[in-house]
């Protein structure tokens, strides 16, 4: 496997909000991870780092014991349960982080991360950041967006189309941090059979200004991963920029 991150401030904002992180746990374990945080200019940007930070580390303290010869051995472990635990710890996190500094009140973030081991493969979302499998032409969005206009497309109030041009487009129904308790979807990946299949993590900053389409196209032409998150990170750019960009692209 083949992988690279990138964030970028944007055209517009004074400070990125948004953090990444990519975990090499062992040999055959990969975490990847994407926070867009909210809440003001600091408050978004300690939102982020602290959910990261604190969804990571619960993963590896559990993790880390199970390593052998630089292979994990997963066998007893529930996969799902550890990733919403970890979320769990992240949520409690920021919120305390909020109560305890009055500045960073009503702060929190998004996340959607993927874990892949020799066991399988799993993802976890809050919020609309957004993780897509490319392959073979195609472009799937594998999360589903916690956010008010996607639950007006599911409720048949609003189309696609008119979702993402709306301007509450960015109004999210469910974050890290912003409440005591917290819901995450946490669904089992099929890697694909496919040789050149693709995994796309990124926050909205992205999607809000490349189209599904022409994320496909950028992916599944030439050149590595590098190249290719540089390119949706600059077509972003190009296309306005409104927001912070994060880009992480696994070729697997």
């Amino acid at each position: 496997m083949i992988y690279f991150g990138k964030t970028d401030i944007g055209k517009l904002r004074k400070g990125n909000q948004d953090s990444f992180g990519i975990y090499e746990i062992a040999e055959d374990a990969l975490l990847l991870a994407v926070c867009d945080g909210m809440g003001g200019a600091a408050g978004g940007e300690e939102a982020s780092r602290l959910a990261l930070e604190a969804f990571s580390s619960e993963i590896k303290a559990v993790l880390d014991p199970r390593i052998k010869d630089g292979k994990l051995d997963a066998s007893g472990v529930d996969l799902k349960l550890l990733l919403g635990n970890a979320a769990e710890c992240a949520n409690k996190t920021v919120f305390g982080a909020a109560k305890e500094r009055p500045e960073l009140s009503g702060m929190g973030t998004t996340l959607v991360a993927l874990l892949i081991t020799s066991a399988g493969a799993l993802s976890i979302n809050v919020g609309d950041s957004r993780m897509y499998r490319i392959s073979a032409g195609r472009i799937e969005q594998i999360t589903h967006d916690h956010s008010y206009v996607q639950y007006l497309v599911d409720m048949g109030k609003m189309t696609p189309e008119e979702a993402r041009n709306s301007t509450n487009r960015n109004i999210i129904t469910r974050a890290v941090g912003t409440e005591q308790e917290i819901e995450a979807d946490i669904e089992n990946v099929d890697m694909g059979g496919e040789q050149d299949t693709y995994f796309l993590l990124c926050s909205d900053g992205l999607t809000n200004m490349v189209s599904d389409e022409d994320i496909a196209a950028m992916v599944l032409g030439e050149g590595e991963p590098e190249e290719k998150v540089l390119s949706l990170i600059a077509a972003a750019n190009t296309n306005g920029g409104s927001d912070n960009i994060t880009a992480v692209l696994l070729k697997k």
